[in-house]
């Protein structure tokens, strides 16, 4: 039953909506937290950049491996079971990070955070969208929208304090209070449900998670290693590099002959052209957002001497630029049409990055905010568009699935990236050279995006967009 009126959200409904995001919004700030203490996890450990990058990429692999098995688990667990245990998970991962006694032990733990939040994550859509129903679903996915990309903004500056005035350790042990808050708030304000009866549950496909699983670690690791051997032929690079290859090439053909068990990503997906760019493109501001997230902390860091508070704050730009673009970029993607859009965002976002390929240790500080303001501008005028192309194009009854593979890639993408900046920065000269790869390696992916863009849907009807909004909300809540 759906907890709306005709004119506006009922109290029980923004009840509701304010405790989800309480708890979908832990795991967003805990990530940009981290970003900001690479530099300080590199000196507390003696640790190397990449060996440290692994605290985040470990974190965001499990997260995307999670993902597609929640989906399969709501109907035979249930949604506020499956929330409430992915609550405890992040939790006690979150203290269990707070007592790392090493960096081996903080990359294991962050794994126990990874699978918190892939349980967490995809079911913020999925309660609100059954609760909102069709009548109001637009508008609390605008609030979710707004709420949880307001993680970039705040993640680095509640970082910088906790790292300044508490150490490292609170980055993670902050989530404890926030956890069981949320926790306690669930129990209470989140509709109980059951299990599904009646209706055909298909089996989990353990053999595909076996092998994807592996695969893409493994190519995580590779990179890693090719950032500490300094090149990728080392054979520690050469053989993760060929088993992450052969995981998931394995996973592929099976995937494709799956007839029984559906494959956690189905790969029959990407025969339309339109879903396929989407993903791209998502993809591709993943691994540019977080790439800018996790090394422009180091440039104020290394190259300006700044603390990790101040840094936080001058790396908050980038976030708030992106909270703005997003929450206007879908409200007029419509009327512009998406692709003029998406091309528009793009178009600054790839001067930005060229702005940053320019700055050096004397540069003034208001140049690289600036830069960083005008590219989480152009990479937040890109995701909202983007996405309601996908809603536009896919059947009905495959926005569930379609759904799922965004999030995932989106996620591989930011995973890629961070992977990307330690073997940039390791391999680089000195910090000024590493920093300049990595603002090049973003102009790549704008420029990537750019020409994926011709591929995208243009304007569309009302009519389909309302469609569409009908088929996303069915789709979350089956």
């Amino acid at each position: 039953m759906s907890l709306v009126n005709e004119n506006r959200l009922d109290p029980a409904l923004r009840r509701l909506v304010a405790v989800i995001l309480l708890g979908g919004i832990m795991g967003i700030l805990d990530g940009t937290m981290v970003a900001v203490a690479v530099d300080t996890l590199v000196a507390e450990f003696h640790s190397s950049l990449s060996t440290i990058g692994w605290v985040s990429t470990a974190y965001l692999l499990t997260l995307i491996v999670t993902i597609p098995v929640t989906g399969w688990a709501i109907d035979r667990v249930g949604a506020k079971r499956l929330w409430l245990a992915g609550l405890v998970l992040f939790v006690a991962g979150s203290v269990a990070c707070g007592l790392a006694w090493n960096v081996g032990s903080l990359i294991v733990f962050r794994v126990a955070q990874g699978l918190g939040a892939g349980i967490l994550d995809p079911l913020v859509l999925v309660l609100l969208a059954r609760s909102a129903g069709p009548a109001r679903a637009g508008r609390v996915m605008g609030v979710m929208t707004a709420t949880l990309s307001a993680g970039p903004v705040l993640g680095p500056i509640v970082g910088g304090i906790v790292l300044d005035g508490l150490g490292w350790r609170w980055m993670f042990l902050i989530n404890v209070p926030i956890g069981i808050a949320a926790f306690l708030l669930a129990l209470r304000v989140v509709p109980g449900d059951s299990p599904a009866e009646g209706r055909p549950r298909d089996r989990l496909d353990v053999i595909g998670l076996a092998l994807l699983a592996p695969g893409l670690a493994a190519l995580g690791l590779a990179l890693s290693q090719t950032a500490e051997r300094t090149q990728i032929t080392a054979w520690q690079a050469l053989v993760p590099l060929l088993a992450g290859v052969l995981f998931l090439a394995a996973y592929a053909i099976r995937a494709l002959r799956a007839r029984k068990t559906p494959p956690l990503v189905d790969l029959r997906l990407f025969a339309h052209g339109s879903f396929a760019a989407s993903v791209a493109v998502i993809a591709l501001i993943g691994l540019a957002t977080f790439s800018a997230l996790f090394v422009l902390p180091l440039y104020f860091q290394q190259l300006h001497g700044y603390g990790a508070l101040k840094a936080g704050l001058l790396v908050a730009p980038l976030g708030l630029g992106a909270v703005l673009a997003g929450s206007l970029a879908g409200r007029h993607s419509d009327r512009i049409g998406g692709r003029n859009l998406i091309r528009l965002g793009t178009l600054l976002g790839l001067a930005s990055l060229i702005g940053l390929t320019r700055l050096g240790p004397d540069t003034s500080i208001i140049w690289p905010a600036l830069a960083a303001f005008g590219a989480g501008v152009g990479l937040g005028s890109v995701g909202a568009p983007t996405m309601g192309g996908l809603y536009r194009t896919l059947p009905a009854q495959l926005v569930p699935q379609g759904s799922s593979v965004l999030y995932m890639l989106n996620q591989l993408g930011a995973s890629i990236g961070i992977a990307v900046v330690a073997l940039l920065m390791e391999t680089a000269g000195n910090p000024l050279q590493g920093f300049h790869h990595v603002a090049w390696l973003g102009v790549a992916a704008a420029l990537l995006i750019l020409v994926t863009s011709a591929f995208l849907p243009g304007k569309h009807t009302e009519s389909a967009a309302e469609a569409s909004a009908e088929a996303v909300t069915e789709g979350a809540s089956r």
